[in-house]
């Protein structure tokens, strides 16, 4: 058995020789968005192929990590990649999208920083957790896309919102995307995605909740503006801003409290 400092090397020339091996040549990947999101229901074995693909990926690599062996948690990044299950929930369920891409990053984060072999079964757990409640949420999709509803899911949920709390759940749906942007390395476009929240949703619904709870709102202010920003810039770890996205949610559910409460609910408030 290799100790954790060998393990490291050989990860460095596994991913090196996987590096190599991806740019010998052009390779489409089957995780960008496709046709078959156009017609989910055709495709769901493939989708549940890539479930299994994927949780077969993470389960290997903990194997190997337990056994001493190169783990290299590259490669499940790259499976999630390529799968086009990918796409499906990328489309229909932003939520379970940003939690799959946290537990990706859970098991690589555990692998990277040589904790304990259980420690990276968790992940692996948690994972495989969020990829099937994934599959379930892209069913449910798919049967409401074949009656001609659309592509359904909680990728939906806010769009069109006619009053404040409407409004806070597309704000809460857009803190989902930040995560999911930010996961995937795409820092500009998170940090884009809160300024936007902010100025076009949050800005909107402010002077309600202010007459309700001042202090509630400085603190979101202070969360869009400083706390979201800032980490991003940091390229703090993903697990850290979900965190500090779900402490939002939790002030939002506030808001939201209140403005139900207030009857914020009939009309927009600019």
């Amino acid at each position: 058995m290799t100790n954790r400092t060998g393990r490291t090397l050989c990860a460095i020339a596994t991913a090196t020789l996987a590096a190599g091996a991806l740019f010998s040549g052009a390779v489409q990947a089957d995780g960008e968005a496709g046709e078959h999101v156009e017609a989910m229901h055709e495709h769901i074995d493939t989708y549940v192929s890539d479930a299994r693909a994927m949780t077969e990926t993470a389960s290997g690599l903990a194997d190997a990590y337990a056994g001493g062996e190169a783990a290299d948690p590259q490669a499940l990044i790259d499976k999630w990649e390529s799968v086009k299950l990918h796409a499906a929930i990328e489309t229909t369920a932003a939520t379970i999208y940003a939690s799959i891409w946290q537990g990706i990053y859970g098991v690589k984060e555990a692998i990277e920083k040589e904790r304990p072999d259980e420690a990276v079964r968790e992940q692996v757990d948690a994972l495989d957790h969020a990829l099937w409640q994934g599959v379930g949420a892209v069913r449910l999709a798919a049967m409401q896309q074949k009656r001609g509803g659309g592509p359904g899911g909680d990728d939906a949920r806010g769009h069109g919102a006619s009053g404040p709390v409407a409004t806070i759940g597309e704000i809460e749906h857009n803190l989902d995307r930040v995560v999911a942007e930010y996961a995937e390395g795409e820092t500009k476009e998170a940090k884009e995605l809160v300024h936007s929240t902010y100025m076009e949703r949050f800005e909107g619904i402010e002077g309600l909740l202010i007459e309700q709870d001042a202090e509630l709102v400085e603190a979101l202010e202070k969360d869009f503006n400083v706390t979201l920003p800032r980490l991003i810039d940091q390229g703090a770890e993903l697990s850290e801003l979900r965190g500090a996205v779900d402490a939002m949610k939790e002030k939002l559910e506030r808001a939201e409290g209140l403005a139900a409460k207030a009857g914020g609910d009939k009309e927009e408030v600019f």
